[in-house]
């Protein structure tokens, strides 16, 4: 299994010649090294409908024909707009064939922005646990530290855990060491931090403090992968 990181919450799956993205945020990335018109994938999973999780993911899976997953009120308004979808809910479980997708709950908002600015109810935020080629990868998506990550660690051995560490709209550095703690993750990935000023985080420091707690740390660089 390779984890690709494509920047802010973006990461690539891919297993066996197959692949899902999670919540593509690539053209509206200034730092971004690759261009979303170039990812190829078998289907987008989105956590929330925040436009920095969402921009991209109705192109990519049309140009690709694929489906859109999701949190059953964001698939029905992406449906509308001519994607693709498979609405799922809390606790639920996508079979995409070649990986297997369980929506997990997370702390946060969830919104659609339309175009004259009005913000509609997006459904409710989540992440996913992918369970594929035997390891099992956590995406928290955007939250705060909530204390049923310790039930989800309990649940799940949990080979990679990709978890916020950009604070002000998720949960710190700090909260995240915590929530690894309480996975048990074998390893963890940080992401939405550096996007934008109020996220200004010290990876590196974060990767050290996992190390010190005996949890391994990778802080990717975009367009960099990992493999499980």
């Amino acid at each position: 299994m390779k984890i690709i990181y494509h920047g802010h919450s973006c990461v690539q799956i891919e297993v066996n010649g197959k692949s899902l993205i999670i919540d593509p945020f690539i053209s509206g990335n200034s730092a971004a090294v690759t261009k979303a018109e170039d990812i190829q994938t078998d289907a987008v999973l989105l956590t929330h409908a925040h436009m920095d999780h969402i921009l991209d993911a109705a192109p990519i899976a049309e140009r690709n024909n694929v489906p859109v997953v999701a949190i059953v009120e964001l698939a029905a308004y992406l449906g509308e707009k001519g994607a693709e979808t498979i609405g799922m809910n809390i606790g639920g479980t996508a079979d995409l064939g070649f990986a297997k997708a369980t929506m997990i709950h997370a702390f946060h908002t969830s919104s659609i922005t339309l175009e004259n600015g009005q913000s509609i109810y997006g459904g409710t935020p989540a992440g996913f646990i992918i369970e594929a080629e035997g390891r099992t990868v956590l995406h928290a998506g955007d939250t705060g530290l909530f204390s049923d990550l310790k039930m989800f660690g309990e649940l799940y051995d949990i080979d990679l855990a990709i978890l916020p560490i950009g604070g002000h709209f998720t949960m710190g550095p700090e909260h995240a060491l915590i929530a690894a703690k309480w996975l048990g993750a074998k390893q963890v990935l940080p992401v939405h931090y550096n996007t934008f000023p109020p996220i200004r985080q010290d990876a590196a420091a974060f990767v050290k403090s996992l190390e010190g707690a005996g949890i391994k740390g990778t802080a990717l660089a975009y367009g960099e992968s990992l493999e499980l």
